[in-house]
């Protein structure tokens, strides 16, 4: 299908975008890599009367140390974060989650921001960064202000970003443990019927894909390890308190059977006995 009618604005800066967003409100949308914008336009799901094109805000891509944590630029794509040898060094989990992101056309042109931004409870990377305890910087009219991952994510589709608000660095902690993905889909370039996260720092955080309206931590695992649960007695909790949909790929049942194999997978991989 063909999308509605847009305004174009192509911002050179984050402050511009910002800029846009204040002036444009509701109506405006920011375009990133445009995966997962561009086809809910072609749908006719998302008719923005403005699109605020990033491309040209360069400096919202990278991958530096800042003392114990590890700061992505927003604009930063997934090919970046999956080839990366800073981040295969000090934040291996967000690298491997990164590879197993759509194929490589998407993984050229989607970036991290955008992917959270979107906040899709079938997305890798938010999962990713949710066991890794990060915190999301946002840009608005008055400045900065840190979010945690766990505070991020509200509804469907829905984030605590601001309508004038742009999502512009991804902090995580620096090395760390260790750390499991897992992910079982159809095909190997599919969003996960169910998908798992883990990462071992000074706690064990369990981020589950696909098993609630939005990105979610296992919250019943972290608590069972915690007190000193193995790996299998961890994994048995993947369900508790989740909500998973039911669709064309998996009914409600076998995704909670799958969060609880696929956790005691990933948490064996990450070294938790």
């Amino acid at each position: 299908m063909i999308p509605a009618p847009f305004d174009y604005v192509r911002a050179g800066s984050a402050e511009e975008a910002i800029a846009a967003l204040a002036e444009h409100g509701d109506e405006a949308k920011l375009l990133a890599g445009g995966q997962s914008l561009l086809p809910l336009m072609k749908l006719r799901l998302a008719t923005p009367a403005v699109l605020v094109d990033l491309g040209a805000v360069g400096d919202l891509a990278y991958a530096r140390e800042e003392g114990d944590s590890i700061a992505i630029g927003a604009l930063t794509r997934h090919r970046t974060l999956e080839t990366s040898p800073f981040l295969r060094e000090h934040a291996p989990l967000l690298a491997h989650a990164a590879h197993h992101v759509g194929d490589p056309q998407v993984r050229n042109r989607g970036t991290i921001g955008g992917s959270i931004a979107h906040g899709d409870a079938a997305s890798d990377l938010p999962a990713a960064v949710l066991a890794m305890g990060g915190t999301l910087v946002v840009q608005g009219p008055g400045g900065r202000r840190e979010i945690a991952a766990r505070d991020f994510f509200l509804g469907f589709l829905e984030t605590a970003l601001a309508p004038d608000e742009l999502l512009v660095e991804i902090r995580v902690p620096k090395g760390g443990g260790g750390w499991g993905f897992e992910k079982f889909t159809r095909r190997a370039q599919d969003w996960a019927i169910v998908g798992v996260a883990v990462h071992r720092g000074a706690t064990t955080g369990v981020g589950l894909v696909n098993m609630a309206a939005t990105p979610v931590r296992a919250v019943a695992v972290e608590e069972a390890l915690a007190a000193g649960a193995s790996a299998a007695e961890a994994a048995a909790l993947a369900a508790e308190g989740m909500d998973p949909s039911a669709d064309i790929h998996a009914s409600p049942d076998y995704r909670r059977h799958l969060a609880r194999v696929l956790v005691r997978r990933a948490l064996e991989a990450a070294g938790v006995p």
